[in-house]
């Protein structure tokens, strides 16, 4: 198989724990970069929060955000594409949120991720077994009245991130949700919940960066572990899930890697494109 593109999500699949970027795999990376292969991060990230690490990947051009809300050239940090959800959409979401608040949200707009100052200051003091308090307090923008801030900002939205302590409660909301239209609905971790706009998703946004590269899809190996990253797995030319993924992410895979632990996107590059 001719790989021209290599999409890769990050958390659970590029990245070891702690956000970590191994040598081994920078390395494996910048071989493909040298052979002429196009490297695109495909994260549910939003933009502000991406590690520091992924930025010393010599040769990377694209980073897909949010989902595939959005696409970044970096050379010059120009938006090559967008694809946001509706504001009507989003209102509906609001009043169902505004009726769970129990229930912690962050809001992704304009690059960065917010979080309720009130969530954010309990996880400065506190331990959380469904949220990462190191994460949020490392990539989060704490504000006053975030059902407010979703409500102002709701033309640009790029994600909305819903936490759950138990998945009944997640399953109960996801129900509820899944009569808004104009929506999707997806998860990157067990206990989250994700809602992007109607046609978001990360495989719709490599299709059109497919597009600006003149690639067909079936020239990109797609890498990932979750959830968020299915579709894009089932529509590249070469599907692999992680040995860290869910047991539905590698049902629907052509192959299964070695884990991000152990560098298995590294393992995927060397065995599909560099030892060919």
């Amino acid at each position: 198989m001719d790989i021209k593109l290599i999409a890769l999500d990050l958390d659970g699949t590029t990245l070891r724990s702690r956000s970590i970027l191994s040598e081994e795999t920078r390395e494996a990376l910048e071989n493909a970069i040298k052979k002429g292969v196009h490297v695109v991060v495909a994260t549910g990230r939003v933009f502000g929060a991406l590690p520091e690490c992924i930025f010393d990947i010599r040769g990377l051009e694209y980073v897909i955000t949010s989902n595939g809300a959005f696409i970044t050239r970096l050379k010059d940090m120009e938006t090559v594409y967008s694809n946001c959800a509706e504001a009507h959409s989003i209102e509906k979401v609001e009043q169902i949120l505004r009726q769970n608040t129990e229930f912690p949200i962050e809001v992704f707009t304009k690059g960065r991720a917010y979080i309720d100052r009130e969530i954010y200051e309990y996880l400065k003091c506190n331990d959380c077994s469904y949220m990462s308090a190191e994460y949020v307090l490392k990539t989060r923008q704490p504000i006053e009245g975030i059902y407010d801030f979703l409500q102002e900002n709701k033309e640009e939205i790029e994600n909305i991130n819903i936490h759950f302590e138990f998945l009944e409660d997640k399953a109960k909301l996801k129900k509820s949700l899944e009569e808004i239209d104009g929506i999707t609905i997806t998860s990157s971790m067990l206990h989250n919940l994700e809602i992007g706009g109607e046609t978001t998703s990360k495989a719709t946004a490599i299709m059109n960066l497919c597009n600006i590269l003149g690639i067909g899809e079936k020239n990109v190996m797609a890498v990932g572990d979750s959830p968020n990253d299915s579709e894009m797995i089932m529509a590249a030319g070469l599907g692999i899930a992680m040995g860290n993924a869910l047991d539905e992410v590698k049902a629907i895979a052509d192959y299964v890697t070695l884990s991000n632990e152990e560098d298995g996107v590294a393992y995927a590059v060397r065995k599909f494109i560099l030892d060919k």
